[in-house]
């Protein structure tokens, strides 16, 4: 298993392609960081369009024999995976940790939910199953199947560079499609570990391959003529130009998009079991994820007590490298994203929001250079303002008062995100109401950050997803399959001459 080696900073991240390793020719590369440390821990080739041209032209050439191999035989080689994968998961969740910083428990846990789509896609033979009707009409049968779109392409955000691309590639490989993948140049390495774990499990060269790269490798996954569907995940700006570039070209794309999650806190919640939630669901990952509770709702009396333990929490928040078991939030995953978040938290500063614990100027000792901010808490905020509107994407709580459930509700539903939301209450009524009524695509009762297991489906609403289908589960078998109708009847059973209306049961 290679993950980068940080003494050694001149090696660079390369492609995947049919099978085996293919150095850049491109001439172009990034440097990798380890954000703990701020220092480069290696280069990230940045593939040109003939690149990615030459891993759709190995991804084309592997199809007809995919396809055409028993459902079964694809899940032994999936399983054999799982296998693989559940082996090397310590080396992949360091690999996580070096580059993209969250702390190696989380990185561990992300694995884990990457393992749960693998698994799920083993039994694909039952997902593929079609229906049948016999004797639709006298003499004739029909019956619907499932068959592979053909080259589908996997376009990833830094955030979970081993989970994300395991929504798309596990379910779309084992209904028969071959697979390109794009991920972040941020942290690249976890993705040719993968496509290694892959070979090794004996799945043919071309079924899985890599392009690294930037825009120019997107845009050409978005043109060619031969990638048939396109699922991506990231922020809303992007997922809306990759949905009606790919559209524009004929593509059937799923483009998942940016957030900002509610959390809302009714005055009859368990008020320790709430704030835990928050601490967890704000700050874990330093906020770098789309499902991340990025806003707290506190209705009535609740707010109180809970602006007062999430004060004292947030100020002892363990922040270090996140290969330090004693850490509880690593690092921001790059200098520009740092100075971003930074920027938004002085916006909201201006609009007038009251900043409660400013994670600005923290510093870890001994990791004086790395790309650390505190936990950052903000009370008194305005729907009206930037850091209530926007995606902050960074370890900043916004905490906004409202009277009742029903203006919690209001304020949810008129925003323009729906992916991620949760309600913690200890009233069912509430509850029920809160989950039939809410408009966003994923809801925790008591829990704060629901993401759906493997066979649920994962999935925003409103902003947060540009196409009809979630990821993974069946919704993910839908998306990369398409339905063909057999209609049969033999030649004993037909009458003689030109029928020329429409056939009808009878």
């Amino acid at each position: 298993m290679n993950i980068i080696d940080q003494s050694n900073k001149q090696r660079t991240v390369n492609n995947f392609i049919s099978g085996r390793v293919v150095a850049s020719t491109s001439g172009r590369s990034q440097d990798i960081f380890n954000p703990a440390t701020g220092r480069a821990s290696g280069k990230v080739a940045l593939s040109s369009a003939a690149e990615v041209g030459a891993a759709v032209a190995a991804a084309k050439a592997a199809f007809p024999a995919w396809s055409s191999m028993p459902p079964i035989r694809r899940a032994r080689l999936m399983n054999k995976l799982l296998e693989l994968v559940n082996t090397h998961k310590d080396d992949l969740a360091r690999a996580i940790t070096s580059e993209h910083g969250k702390v190696f428990s989380d990185a561990r846990g992300e694995v884990d939910r990457a393992i749960d789509v693998i698994e799920f896609s083993c039994g694909i033979p039952q997902l593929l199953k079609g229906d049948y009707t016999e004797q639709v009409s006298t003499d004739i049968d029909n019956w619907t199947l499932r068959q592979p779109l053909g080259v589908v392409a996997g376009i990833t955000p830094f955030n979970f560079p081993v989970m994300v691309p395991a929504w798309m590639y596990p379910v779309a490989i084992a209904a028969g499609n071959t697979f390109v993948l794009k991920p972040s140049p941020l942290d690249p390495s976890p993705s040719i570990m993968i496509a290694e774990l892959m070979r090794e499990a004996g799945f043919p060269d071309g079924v899985f391959n890599v392009v690294q790269g930037d825009k120019e490798s997107v845009d050409a996954l978005l043109a060619h003529p031969d990638v048939q569907a396109v699922s991506f995940v990231g922020s809303t700006p992007i997922a809306n130009y990759v949905y009606e570039t790919g559209a524009h070209h004929g593509k059937r794309v799923q483009a998942l998009g940016g957030a900002k999650n509610h959390l809302v806190v009714m005055p009859d919640a368990d008020i320790e079991k709430a704030v835990d939630a928050l601490i967890g669901a704000a700050y874990g990952s330093a906020g770098e994820r789309c499902m991340a509770i990025s806003v707290a709702v506190l209705v009535g009396n609740a707010a109180e007590p809970v602006i007062s333990r999430l004060t004292e929490r947030a100020k002892t928040l363990k922040i270090g490298d996140g290969i330090d078991n004693a850490s509880e939030m690593g690092p921001i995953v790059t200098s520009a994203a740092r100075q971003r978040i930074t920027g938004c938290i002085d916006k909201g500063v201006a609009e007038g929001a009251k900043l409660v614990v400013d994670g600005r100027s923290h510093v870890v000792k001994g990791n004086e250079d790395g790309f650390f901010l505190g936990a950052t808490l903000f009370d008194n905020v305005k729907p009206n303002m930037s850091i209530y509107k926007e995606e902050v994407f960074g370890p900043v709580l916004a905490c906004v008062r409202v009277a009742t459930f029903e203006e919690a509700l209001k304020l949810i539903n008129d925003h323009e995100f729906g992916n991620g939301v949760s309600l913690f209450t200890a009233d069912g009524h509430t509850a029920r109401e809160f989950g039939r009524r809410v408009q966003v695509g994923m809801v925790g009762i008591n829990v704060p950050i629901p993401v759906p297991m493997a066979w649920h489906g994962f999935g925003g609403w409103k902003k947060s997803l540009f196409g009809d289908m979630h990821a993974y589960g069946e919704e993910g078998v839908r998306f990369y399959t398409k339905q063909k109708s057999i209609m049969q009847r033999w030649p004993e059973s037909i009458g003689k001459g030109a029928e020329f209306a429409m056939p009808v049961a009878r």
